[in-house]
């Protein structure tokens, strides 16, 4: 599996939990509107990663990896937001943040090496 591959699989495997956490945890009007802005972000991570690889240039690819990037930082502000609102708590919020924050990681440090090639 090359390494965009597996960073493709991972920011699916990433949706799909965010989606599940979201569905778990519609108790409030606040919740649920939370959890469509968290979704959008999360979903936006992989999709903008899959839009890369049909990219025809590196600044079209790069474009897409920026745009990835941002919506994984936007989609650990939500989750921070989401624990932090909720007085019950929600169970794997802080492995979702860590994971967001090392995807960002992850794709910021792509495009400073493409940025510099």
């Amino acid at each position: 599996m090359n390494r965009s591959a597996g960073l493709q699989e991972r920011a699916y495997r990433y949706s799909g939990d965010i989606i599940k956490l979201v569905k778990e945890n519609r108790s409030n009007y606040v919740d649920v509107v939370l959890g469509k802005q968290l979704v959008r972000a999360a979903t936006s991570i992989g999709a903008n990663i899959v839009e890369a690889q049909s990219s025809l240039s590196t600044k079209g690819f790069t474009n897409s990896y920026r745009i990835a990037m941002k919506s994984a930082n936007e989609t650990v502000y939500w989750l921070r937001l989401l624990q932090d609102s909720n007085d019950a708590g929600i169970r794997g919020v802080t492995d979702l943040i860590s994971e967001g924050e090392q995807l960002a990681k992850i794709l910021a440090s792509i495009i400073i090496k493409l940025r510099n090639k």
